[in-house]
């Protein structure tokens, strides 16, 4: 299958993960990719997998100067058939700790990153495309200390929505994917101890109807799905990857 044969993609958050996931398969399936991120380790590991024709470049999501710097980089790439705007940031703190830093780093990625890139990357989107962006089946389960991510995650959704709306005369179509737990370096990110994180990780396990966490490689497919010309006639919508989670 050859779904990206001749199409460019954009990937934020694309070092690592879901997002690199999702690169090495729009390369398998003959596209060619630009991918972002701001570990200099996570951009090496993706240089490693990636072949040599993707743009493995650094650029912050939570810098408003980035996304200025990445639309440029994205017109010397070529147009854009696709864009996922996947870079996020996750973090769980009781109300009590929930400090306006806090607060203003999560959403300086998670919301703000998305409405920059799309503002700045909007003339170099092919017509017709599909842009995904990340969410989370956090803004729906109402897990404890995370008040704060699920609102940006509920922001996206709702973003997108009306995204899907606004450039519809462009032919271009907005989606949103939301993952439940993945088996990613996420869990490792959060600000909690160890035998915590173990703790939310079997409890939230304990919640999921399939029984265990996901892949980046199972949200992947979905999302090259969303990315790609099969899902010509979708927009607007959202696609729960989550092993059924939601619905228990």
């Amino acid at each position: 299958m050859a779904r990206f044969s001749n199409k460019n993609v954009l990937i934020t958050g694309g070092s690592s993960g879901i997002g690199l996931a999702t690169a090495r398969r729009v390369t398998e399936e003959g596209g060619r990719v630009m991918v972002t991120g701001r570990s200099e380790d996570h951009l090496n590991d993706a240089k490693k997998v990636l072949p040599d024709s993707a743009v493995v470049l650094k650029n912050d999501a939570s810098d408003v100067d980035a996304a200025d710097e990445l639309a440029q980089s994205a017109k010397d790439f070529g147009k854009l058939d696709a864009v996922f705007l996947n870079a996020g940031y996750g973090d769980f703190r009781p109300v009590e700790k929930s400090d306006a830093d806090f607060f203003d780093a999560m959403n300086n990625v998670n919301v703000r990153g998305p409405v920059l890139h799309l503002k700045a990357l909007k003339d170099n989107i092919a017509n017709p495309s599909s842009v995904l962006v990340t969410a989370s089946v956090s803004s729906y389960i109402g897990q404890a200390n995370g008040a704060v991510y699920a609102g940006t995650k509920g922001a996206v959704t709702g973003m997108a929505r009306a995204w899907a709306a606004e450039l519809a005369d462009k032919n271009i179509r907005v989606n949103t994917i939301a993952p439940g737990p993945i088996e990613t370096n996420f869990f490792n990110s959060i600000d909690m101890p160890d035998d915590e994180v173990e703790k939310m990780v079997e409890n939230i396990k304990s919640n999921v109807a399939l029984g265990r966490l996901g892949t980046a490689e199972e949200v992947a497919a979905v999302a090259t799905f969303l990315l790609s010309d099969d899902s010509s006639y979708v927009t607007g919508s959202q696609y729960m990857v989550d092993g059924g989670m939601t619905y228990r």
